[in-house]
């Protein structure tokens, strides 16, 4: 969940990690720190709260040195203060690390460290690690092995990376498990290490990914990859191809409301060399799709946290009404524990903006062990996810710094659609007419979320008559079920407002009860097969004095006359006007939040990527 940044070159490392810890900042903000070598000693400059004020303390005492590492936290064991902000510095000065996981066994490891003497200075689970690399370092061993004997002492999922002034010319970075991902890039004459791309992108555009168990030695002139029992390994250099500037907010106020407009160029791009509109076919070829496991599968789960959930909650329709292959969809969270049904016919499909959520490789590490065929959908080029998974499909979002996710919704959305036709295809299940009727209208998508931005300026008007409210209900069926899940995720998510979201036909099975004039109903009712249905439950809240907003396709002439605000959407066909319907939605939970002052892309107690069960 935590951000780190380091650098060994030539350069001043200091504005070099300040700067990769700003495009972390989504991932925790807690509180921040750096650690600098400076003049053979190691200086560390850290504080709670925001990173603007790590940088305000740098800039009153200056940290110059060639070699460093940066960290920005997202609290679990301790408070988020001062003393409980990473790097951690061990006993004697001379080692420091910054960390992203959970030490697990860290009260049995604290415990025998302090039978030993040594003087814990925070709460936090990090700082065993970094008495524990002390310990080694103490009994002659070089700076590498001594944190692999750190490293086989500890339980759980880890990215560690460590600082000796021992040994100023490296840097060592550690990824265990699932915890969030180590990244090396590779510059000329200089190195850089982050748990995350956007950090270094200015830098480089060169990056190894490191696997579980794997170790890298960073000098200025290069890296060497190790497995943890020491054995080296070639590592894989990933070419990333983003632009740095589509990381930078530019025009728009925050991170967030720029994602949600660059979803016409993210959509275009997700059909880009997927989409043969001539011949009505689609190609997704690192799904290594072939048609006889096509027509094996006998079922399909899809896993997924949160926003991606909600995506696959749309995908289990479209899969099964066009491949007719039976779906389920399970939290990832969950999966695991309820020991599912999986064999050899049975394809894990794990949905993941970030491709590091713990919960999410977790259950794909489970589907692995009962030999299932892995899927991933994953927007993080080199993440966990795209690397263990069989076959996988890049959404092609771009990075996204937001926390609340946009774009990587609607990215998956359509590639959700894309393999249901695919899958229909090869198992022969989707007749050609049909078949080219559903590609023909992927070209339709990337003009009605264009159409729907359009109209911001009326979603702008109820956000301000809204902006007050303290709770609201989302109602929505069949395929805009989800939607209505999604809308209300993203609104509670970054304006605090208790919103609830429910399949409608079940309003009158219980939240029928919470309607008054104090608590809005927003109701997705577009032209779809479940539009009349749809009438009925806003007939019903009105006549409970609910207040009604409603998703409506433009030229509804019923639903203004019940209505007390309309977010009209272009006509859309109903297997895709989730990504038309959830584009207001998002505009306003973005929007409301703004107008009450919230930081919408730093929303409290979230982190952009769970790297933490």
């Amino acid at each position: 969940m935590c951000g780190i940044v380091g650098y060994i070159g030539h350069r001043n490392a200091t504005p070099i990690i300040l700067n990769g810890l700003k495009r972390l900042e989504y991932r925790g903000y807690d509180s921040a720190g750096l650690a600098v070598l400076q003049d053979g000693r190691i200086e560390v400059r850290r504080d709670a709260g925001k990173l603007s004020k790590l940088a305000a303390l740098v800039e009153s005492q200056p940290l110059n040195g060639h070699v460093g590492i940066g960290h920005t936290r997202w609290a679990t064991h301790g408070e988020p203060s001062a003393r409980n902000a990473h790097p951690h510095v061990g006993s004697t000065g001379e080692v420091v690390v910054v960390h992203n996981g959970i030490v697990e066994n860290f009260l049995e490891l604290r415990a025998d460290l302090e039978a030993e003497g040594v003087k814990f200075n925070s709460d936090t689970d990090t700082e065993v690690i970094v008495h524990l690399v002390e310990r080694f370092l103490a009994s002659g061993t070089s700076l590498e092995e001594s944190v692999r004997q750190a490293l086989r002492q500890l339980r759980g999922a880890h990215g560690i990376v460590v600082l000796s002034s021992r040994e100023p010319d490296k840097i060592i970075a550690a990824r265990i498990g699932n915890a969030g991902g180590v990244v090396v890039g590779v510059g000329e004459g200089e190195m850089f290490v982050a748990s995350d791309i956007p950090a270094i992108l200015e830098h480089t555009r060169q990056m190894i990914f490191l696997d579980s168990h794997q170790m890298a030695v960073v000098k200025a002139d290069g890296v060497v990859v190790k497995t943890l029992s020491g054995q080296v390994v070639t590592p894989q250099v990933h070419h990333i191809s983003w632009d740095p500037v589509a990381a930078e907010k530019g025009e728009y106020r925050h991170f967030m409301q720029k994602e949600i407009h660059e979803q016409v160029r993210s959509l275009t791009d997700t059909l880009a060399g997927r989409v043969d509109f001539d011949e009505g076919t689609i190609r997704l070829p690192q799904l290594n799709l072939t048609p006889e496991l096509a027509r094996r599968i006998q079922r399909i789960y899809i896993t997924a946290c949160g926003t991606a959930a909600h995506a696959g909650m749309v995908g289990k329709i479209l899969i099964e009404r066009i491949a007719r292959i039976p779906v389920e969809v399970d939290i990832a969270s969950e999966f695991r524990y309820r020991d599912p049904i999986i064999d050899a016919d049975t394809v894990v499909l794990a949905i993941s903006q970030s491709g590091e959520t713990a919960d999410t490789l977790a259950a794909m590490d489970e589907s692995r062990r009962k030999g299932a065929t892995l899927w991933a959908i994953v927007n993080a080029i080199g993440s966990q996810a795209m690397r263990i998974a069989d076959g996988y499909i890049a959404m092609q979002a771009g990075p996204e710094i937001g926390v609340a996710s946009t774009k990587a919704f609607t990215a998956p959305l359509v590639d959700l659609y894309m393999l249901a036709i695919l899958l229909g295809d090869l198992r022969g299940t989707l007749p050609e007419t049909e078949r080219k009727r559903l590609v023909a209208d992927l070209r339709l998508i990337p003009d009605l979320v264009s159409r729907c931005l359009d109209r911001e300026a009326e979603v702008v008007q109820v956000a301000r008559e809204m902006r007050y409210i303290r709770n609201i209900l989302y109602l929505g069926r069949g395929i805009n079920m989800p939607i209505a899940y999604e809308g209300a995720l993203k609104l509670k998510e970054i304006s605090y407002i208790h919103a609830e979201a429910y399949p409608a036909g079940e309003m009158k099975h219980g939240p029928i009860a919470l309607i008054d004039r104090d608590m809005p109903v927003l109701a997705i009712a577009p032209k779809d097969p479940w539009y009349e249905k749809m009438i009925s439950q806003i007939e019903q809240a009105k006549a409970r004095g609910g207040s009604v907003i409603a998703v409506a396709t433009e030229g509804d002439e019923r639903l203004p006359a019940l209505c007390d605000h309309i977010f009209w959407v272009p006509d859309a066909p109903w297997m895709l006007s989730p990504v038309v319907t959830v584009i207001p939605l998002q505009l306003f939970a973005y929007h409301i939040a703004a107008l009450r002052g919230l930081d919408v892309d730093q929303p409290r107690n979230l982190a952009k990527s769970v790297t933490v069960e």
